[in-house]
């Protein structure tokens, strides 16, 4: 008769136990927290905002989980994005034309890019971009460089045809430029940075910068055509974090370079002075530039590149693939 009751006693303290380490279990889980699956590339610009946002926990005040995925360019995150692999992304400027195309939504505009380049020899003869006729130039097809690339090109009177560029994805564009293979290449800080140290007399013949105000290069936060559509109190969330990561970002740059590097487990020296080569608007600069079309505008201009450079048949109107009324109102909720 005494065994019935040991094996209870027995029974009643293992229950004792095992029921608060499950509700325990359940917690740190993150239980009731929706789960989001987000692309990101491990520079500045692509890492800041959400190394920010895991930093001041705002994802968990927006009752979302994230589950981050490292890429390497835009492209293969709007790719992800159409198979379902993801449910938003980070593309920079020279990606744009595929939202622009239909295959995503961008919901939220994040730094200008200023970092981009044309550079040559110091020893190339190479004195302005009308030199460059007949040159080998090397670029990373699709990219931001590629674009400023045919900008500098129209602006001196050439165009695509009147040099020659070999398509180099952006590490083999260091090496060759570093080694003498190419007359010149379209390609972006912090690349430079590494190009220098071993030619650190190069020339910039043309850089962002000589395209503002007129041309902004916007990197972009984007999502699933069907979570835009079917889940827009998902994106508002994801919004939130966003804007918040951003002007966390924008008030705090020295440290937020820093806390990128931390983040995508790089050198700190890596990623010092990223932010010298950015435009961060906060937030409420942002929506304002939204509300009077500046950002559409920014958009647009994009687009009608991409239409030159044969990615777009035609500008579509960027009300069609940017969400504006969905970023005011997250931002002003």
């Amino acid at each position: 008769m005494r065994r019935p009751r040991r094996l209870a006693a027995v029974l009643t303290a293992v229950l004792a136990l095992v029921l608060p380490v499950a509700a325990c279990g359940s917690s740190a889980d993150g239980a009731g927290a929706e789960k989001v699956r987000f692309g990101y590339i491990a520079d500045f610009s692509g890492a800041a905002v959400l190394a920010a946002a895991d930093k001041q926990g705002l994802w968990a005040k927006h009752g979302l989980e994230p589950e981050l995925k490292v890429f390497t360019n835009g492209p293969l995150q709007i790719q992800a994005l159409g198979s379902g692999d993801i449910d938003f992304g980070y593309i920079g400027s020279g990606a744009a034309w595929l939202p622009a195309s239909g295959r995503a939504r961008i919901i939220a505009p994040n730094m200008l890019g200023q970092a981009d380049r044309v550079i040559t020899h110091a020893d190339s003869g190479i004195t302005s971009v009308a030199g460059l006729k007949g040159r080998r130039i090397g670029v990373p097809e699709g990219t931001s460089g590629d674009m400023i690339l045919e900008l500098a090109l129209k602006k001196a009177g050439l165009t695509g045809k009147d040099v020659e560029k070999v398509n180099m994805d952006p590490s083999t564009v260091v090496t060759a430029f570093s080694s003498g293979q190419i007359d010149a290449a379209a390609i972006w800080y912090p690349l430079i940075d590494t190009i220098k140290k071993n030619a650190p007399d190069l020339v910039e013949l043309t850089k962002s910068e000589d395209y503002y105000p007129e041309l902004s290069f916007p990197s972009s936060f984007v999502a699933r055509n069907d979570l835009v559509k079917d889940g827009p109190a998902t994106v508002s969330k994801v919004l939130k974090v966003i804007q918040e990561a951003n002007d966390w970002v924008a008030a705090h740059t020295a440290e937020a370079e820093q806390l990128t590097a931390a983040f995508v487990k790089a050198p700190a020296e890596q990623f010092k002075g990223a932010s010298a080569v950015t435009k961060i608007l906060p937030t409420a600069e942002l929506a304002r530039l939204t509300e009077d079309g500046s950002v559409a505008g920014w958009y647009k201009g994009l687009a009608d590149i991409f239409v030159t450079m044969g990615k777009l048949t035609e500008s579509p109107d960027p009300a069609t693939y940017y969400t504006a009324d969905l970023y005011r109102s997250a931002a002003s909720g």
